[in-house]
């Protein structure tokens, strides 16, 4: 018996036990599928367009039962990146803040543009963006808390699908000693309904705060100010409740591009959080910058079986070209009280139960399209590094790789607005040196508690250009699973970009290294980008 053979025989008795149980039936259609790294769309086929918001739990106006409200800006610039993304866009214009509704997380109901330029016409700021919005119980009202210029705008509604309607500036200047929020999310706690402003200071963002939003002297605004971080700058503040604790999580002050997702722990939202004024990066994120995303916010689902949180990041990719798609959904997993960043490009949730199970058509590669590392590598200058980003570039033959070395080689190419028609992004993978060179550039993949790698048959693909005058004596991709090698010429090149598949890779044991091995005579290069491994 071969192996995909003894693979499918496992698979069919996994299947009968379960059919047995009675657990296919009972789960399969209620997992629904969440997949990163594409434009979503709405239920209907339209675009979803939701960038620095938030999801909340209101009463349906109908209905009168809870759905999920996801409110987000539109900015101009999303519709131009999405019909073209081989073009990155200089600035933000915003056109609204929209409403979206759903039962289940995954399918979307357009409920409409809740704030437009209209609503803001008496003052145009140069920027409208990072908002969240409480019910106002006092009041039977709906309040947005938008950054709005130089200030903290409040909007009013009295229904969770709007409009909104201009209600009044904050100046936080009294509060924290700047007009400003440096970023800011609303967090509405589940266990006592209590939502707050969570922010950053805004020069330099060294602090964090929270404000408990509520009605003082008959108006909507914020009633206190609890100071809870005070070190480096932090953007992307948002927070969210696991089980009884509070995690403070916010980002590097990298722009629009992706980062890692810090955090700090603590049992009261007031703090104080641990490690004191020291964030942590969060495990599983390092490899690819939380699958090259911004800390946007969360969403908690307390299912009848588990308790689950969704990390919901912003992917800025219309202003940094940094791949497809504005928004990446991970789960986190916990161990103790320390959180796991899960970075899959596809999954499937269940709100029911509160389960979720790694998608059959994931791409296990971290990092493929060469995107999260936002400078030339390696780089100097913040951050500081010598390899890319959940790669390994291993030089037997050749300069040296090293920060600062005038001959080091480069490790990624800037691609062209002509090459990004073809692969995904501004990045990509860069083999070449001003010497004859011998290198190998890898990543190794391996099962975890909540990712398995099954054990079966895999395809890798790449895509790869190299230039005309270019001379390899080899140039091969591979993959190694318990010592069992497969490999795939790369030579025969036309000087375009194309896309090259290894397939039937047997992997065994859960764990698999893939790479791309090259024996190239000076000057020699070759680009490579959108590498993916998934099930065959």
């Amino acid at each position: 018996m071969d192996f995909f053979q003894w693979s499918l025989k496992q698979h069919v008795r996994l299947v009968f036990t379960l059919c047995a149980l009675g657990i296919v039936a009972s789960t399969s259609a209620q997992l629904r599928s969440i997949k990163n790294d594409t434009f979503w769309q709405t239920v209907d086929g339209k675009p979803l367009y939701s960038q620095g918001g938030g999801i909340f739990q209101f009463k349906n106006p109908t209905s009168g039962k809870l759905s999920y409200y996801w409110y987000g800006v539109h900015y101009k610039e999303a519709d131009k990146y999405k019909t073209d993304p081989s073009v990155t866009l200089p600035k933000s214009t915003f056109q609204a803040v929209t409403c979206y509704s759903s039962d289940n997380l995954v399918d979307w109901h357009f409920e409409g543009d809740v704030l437009d330029q209209e609503a803001l016409s008496r003052e145009r700021p140069t920027w409208v963006g990072r908002l969240g919005v409480a019910y106002i119980k006092e009041l039977k009202l709906y309040a947005m808390f938008v950054q709005h210029g130089r200030h903290v705008l409040i909007t009013t509604s009295a229904s969770p699908t709007g409009p909104f309607s201009w209600y009044r500036q904050l100046d936080m200047t009294a509060m924290i000693g700047t007009s400003n929020t440096g970023d800011q999310t609303v967090f509405t706690d589940p266990d006592t309904g209590k939502s707050y402003l969570i922010y950053s200071y805004g020069r330099g963002r060294s602090k964090i705060y929270v404000s408990e939003i509520g009605v003082k002297n008959g108006q909507i605004g914020l009633l206190d100010c609890s100071e809870i971080y005070h070190g480096a700058g932090r953007e992307g503040n948002c927070l969210f409740k696991y089980k009884g604790q509070y995690y403070m999580c916010a980002s590097n002050l990298y722009g629009w591009d992706g980062s890692y997702p810090y955090y700090l722990v603590s049992d009261d939202i007031r703090g104080p959080y641990t490690p004191i004024n020291n964030m942590l990066v969060m495990n599983g994120a390092a490899e690819d910058y939380a699958h090259i995303s911004q800390t946007g916010f969360f969403v908690t689902v307390k299912g009848s079986l588990n308790e689950s949180v969704i990390y919901c990041g912003d992917r800025w990719s219309d202003f940094a070209g940094n791949g497809l798609g504005y928004n990446v959904w991970c789960p986190l997993s916990f161990k103790d009280d320390q959180p796991w960043f899960n970075s899959v490009s596809s999954w499937k949730m269940d709100v029911h139960t509160g389960n979720w199970a790694v998608g059959i058509d994931n791409n296990y590669v971290k990092n493929g399209s060469f995107e999260a590392d936002r400078r030339h590598i390696p780089s100097p200058v913040k951050p500081v590094q010598a390899q890319l980003s959940g790669w390994v570039s291993e030089v037997i033959k050749g300069n040296p790789i090293r920060v600062g070395e005038p001959n080091s080689p480069v490790l990624n190419y800037f691609n062209t607005s002509q090459d990004r028609k073809f692969v995904t992004g501004e990045k990509s993978l860069a083999i070449t040196d001003n010497r004859d060179f011998i290198r190998r550039v890898y990543q190794k993949i391996a099962s975890t508690d909540q990712v398995p790698l099954p054990d079966g048959y895999y395809v890798m693909s790449l895509k790869i250009k190299a230039g005309s005058q270019s001379e390899f004596n080899s140039l091969k991709m591979y993959a190694i699973s318990e010592g069992t090698i497969s490999r795939k010429g790369l030579n025969k090149l036309k000087g375009d970009w194309e896309e090259v598949q290894l397939r039937h890779i047997p992997i065994k044991n859960g764990q698999v290294e893939i790479g791309v091995e090259a024996d190239g005579t000076a000057g020699a290069f070759c680009y490579i980008d959108d590498i993916t491994l998934v099930r065959q």
